[in-house]
């Protein structure tokens, strides 16, 4: 399977991208890294460093999001990145191997579905505002997705953004930027949506920690 991933670099989408580099079924066509939960220096290089520590010598090419937003997350929980790209475990080698393209993550996917001859999937762990970009663009580049992987929005009556302006309804990787999801959803992608909630039904316990 022919996989494009997008993540905004929170532990849980650096835990993503290392599963997704364990799995022998996954062709892993690129990376697009958002400074949304994280700032996107510390964030594009932790990515970086995953691969190369992580991606058994595959060459994957990494692309940095110029997109920015009216709803940043808090600060704090975007300072975490600076930590994650200092852990010891993804510092042993230097330099840097895996490759940075000068281009923005938006073009980066954007070439990747103009070039592949069969539909691949978009998994997405951050705003969709890259993935929104494409489609306004190119909205005949959507035939070249099998289905987009979200991780974002909620069914719930409650979400997670406790901000000014916000009523408590919204879901982080949504509010970020409320209209992309609506471009995204607008469009002809087979979405399969991870909401919110899904983190009720499958905690993170010290059981699956250890794993």
């Amino acid at each position: 399977m022919k996989v494009y991933f997008n993540h905004d670099c929170g532990v849980d989408d650096l835990t993503s991208l290392f599963l997704l580099l364990q799995m022998p079924e996954v062709t892993l066509l690129g990376v697009g890294v958002m400074g949304a939960d994280s700032y996107v220096e510390p964030a594009t290089s932790a990515t970086q460093k995953i691969i190369d520590r992580f991606g058994k010598g595959q060459s994957i090419e990494v692309a940095s999001s110029d997109a920015g937003t009216r709803h940043p997350f808090p600060t704090p929980w975007r300072l975490e990145t600076f930590s994650m790209t200092a852990l010891p475990l993804l510092n042993e080698h230097e330099p840097i191997k895996t490759p940075l393209r000068s281009d923005s993550a938006a073009d980066h996917l954007r070439r990747i579905l103009g070039e592949t001859s069969e539909p691949i999937t978009l998994l997405f762990t951050g705003p969709l505002t890259d993935l929104a970009t494409v489609i306004r663009a190119q909205p005949e580049l959507t035939n070249k997705i099998s289905r987009l992987v979200w991780m974002g929005g909620t069914f719930l009556e409650r979400g997670n953004v406790e901000e000014p302006e916000a009523d408590g309804h919204a879901e982080w990787n949504a509010f970020w930027d409320a209209e992309a999801v609506k471009t995204v959803w607008d469009s002809n992608i087979d979405i399969d949506m991870v909401g919110l909630e899904s983190t009720n039904n499958v905690p993170l316990t010290s059981a699956v920690r250890r794993h």
